[in-house]
């Protein structure tokens, strides 16, 4: 993990248990056959502690990506503060109809804190209504998103007074990204006029999330996650 983009502090050494995993939670495999390692994302199915690791064979194009006994393997977690990854060899393989791999139990965990609020970068229509929008919801773009808030676009400018609304947007939940409704109240906290290449105005609105339904604040952690671990760009 590099550190340049200041979202992150330093890695240190953890205990296992910190890294609190349950069964079903999401996490990533990175095999390094290749020059470059490859990235794909698997979930936990158990452990024994000090023994092994049971987790599910990731698919690629409808079907199970190859791994051989001996393998070398690095898993990452994202345990809710921290990312948290080490090293470990495929013991034992599974094929049709489990799809299933034993690994090595790790003899070492790095754990990175993260910033607390981490934005993703995203393009996610949403609306926005409030008591100035007089019961019709006003269209917007979500142009990044963390679990304390996001960044609004919209041509519609929101009457002055408003203080808190409601943004509703839909967001894709692992392993089978079905649509999430999201309906989070929040508070416009700065609002800025940009003119678009047609001349017409764009409002920008910086919101706060205020009571995030916990379920939601969880699928919007484990998107930073996996922005972060994915695709770096995307993290603002």
């Amino acid at each position: 993990m590099q550190s340049g983009q200041g979202n992150e502090l330093k890695t240190q050494d953890i205990d296992f248990e910190t890294m609190n995993l349950q069964v079903g939670t999401r996490l990533q495999l990175i095999t390094h056959r290749r020059v470059k390692p490859v990235q794909h994302f698997s979930s936990l199915i158990g452990y024994i502690k000090d023994e092994y690791i049971l987790l599910k064979i990731p698919m690629e194009s409808g079907a199970p990506i190859g791994l051989a006994e001996g393998e070398r393997l690095t898993i990452r977690v994202f345990s809710g503060i921290k990312v948290c990854s080490f090293a470990c060899t495929v013991e034992r393989v599974f094929g049709r109809p489990l799809f299933y791999v034993h690994v090595s139990f790790p003899t070492s965990v790095q754990g990175t804190s993260l910033r607390t609020a981490m934005r993703v970068k995203v393009d996610l229509p949403a609306h926005l209504s409030g008591s100035g929008t007089h019961g019709k919801p006003l269209s917007c773009t979500i142009v990044n998103l963390s679990v304390s808030g996001a960044l609004v676009t919209s041509p519609s400018r929101l009457p002055a007074d408003e203080q808190h609304l409601e943004l509703e947007f839909t967001l894709k939940a692992p392993p089978d990204d079905q649509d999430v409704h999201i309906l989070a109240r929040a508070a416009i906290r700065n609002v800025n006029v940009t003119k678009t290449a047609d001349d017409t105005d764009l409002y920008t609105y910086g919101m706060q999330f205020i009571e995030l339904d916990p379920n939601h604040y969880t699928l919007m952690q484990n998107m930073t996650y996996e922005a972060l671990l994915a695709d770096r760009q995307k993290i603002v």
